[in-house]
Formats: structure tokens, C-alpha cells, sequence
């Protein structure tokens, strides 16, 4: 079987698909309905629905003040792509392929924003008191979560082999 054709890759594409499918639906959803006119919109104590345009990365950080901008940040994100598509090709059991799907199904939703847009549509608001968490979408939470799972991997994996 080749390496472009098991089932390991087939699990991750179809959770990167999935990601990125969910992720441009509930952003197109906010865009044209829900926030049409922008609003704040209280969903339950601790979490709203807003609309914020985040023109950097993660929590709005390397903003670029410039047309150029979105592309970069577009280019590096799809070079990250790359890697992690390189590395799910080889990738083991059932874990790293999902983590590896949920980054790269997120990554790819929001290098559309920035083509599309020139930045990422963010609209999920989660607070305590009044402090509020930077503004996520659906393709923040699949890196996150795959992050974190890449890190669990990563530290407890060889745990029960060694013990």
C-alpha cells in the first residue's frame, strides 16, 4: 500500500476536510446572517457571539499593518501545511493523525479568510467576569485542540511502554 493511500492519511484528510467544511460554514452563517448588521449577540453567561477581524495570528499577534500582510501569513500557515501533510503520511495509530487533521483542517480555514478577506473571521467570545478571551472561530479551536493532543502524545506515549 502506498504512503499516499492509507488509512492513517485517509483518517486525517477526513478530519482536516471536516474541520475546515464546519469551519467556512459557521463562518459564512456569521458573516451573511447572524452579524448582518455586526451586534453583539449574548449567547448564555460567559459566551457571546461577536464579530472581530483578527489580522494576525493567534490572538491577534505579528498583525501587519499592510496589504502584504494577509499573504504572508497566508504563505507561512500553507508551508506549515506542508510539513504536517509530510509528517501524516508516516504518521502511526490514531492520535497523531487526528491532531494532525484538526491542525491542518484549521490552518487551511483560515488562510481562506486572509485570501478572501485580508484577515480571519473570529465571532465565538468566552469570558469570565471582565475578562474575555481573545475572539476564536472553529478553526482556532481544531489547531488548538491538535496542538494539545500533539503534546499529550508527545509526553505521555512512551509512559506506559517504559513503565
Amino acid at each position: 500500500m502506498s504512503a499516499f493511500n492509507t488509512p492513517t492519511l485517509r483518517r486525517g484528510l477526513l478530519i482536516a476536510s471536516g474541520v475546515l467544511v464546519l469551519d467556512q460554514i459557521t463562518k459564512w452563517w456569521i458573516l451573511l446572517s447572524v452579524m448582518n448588521p455586526p451586534q453583539l449577540i449574548e449567547i448564555m453567561p460567559s459566551f457571546n457571539l461577536v464579530l472581530t477581524w483578527n489580522r494576525g495570528v493567534s490572538f491577534g499577534l505579528f498583525a501587519m499593518g499592510t496589504d502584504l500582510g494577509p499573504w504572508i501569513l497566508a504563505i507561512l500557515a500553507l508551508v506549515i501545511v506542508g510539513v504536517l501533510l509530510f509528517w501524516l503520511r508516516k504518521a502511526e495509530g490514531k492520535l497523531i493523525p487526528a491532531a494532525i487533521g484538526l491542525i491542518v483542517g484549521g490552518a487551511i480555514g483560515n488562510v481562506i479568510d486572509r485570501i478572501v478577506h485580508g484577515a480571519v473571521v473570529d465571532f465565538l467570545d468566552v469570558y469570565w467576569d471582565s475578562y474575555h478571551w481573545p475572539a476564536f472561530n472553529v478553526a482556532d479551536s481544531g489547531i488548538t485542540i491538535g496542538a494539545i493532543l500533539l503534546v499529550a502524545d508527545s509526553l505521555f506515549s512512551g509512559r506506559a511502554e517504559k513503565g
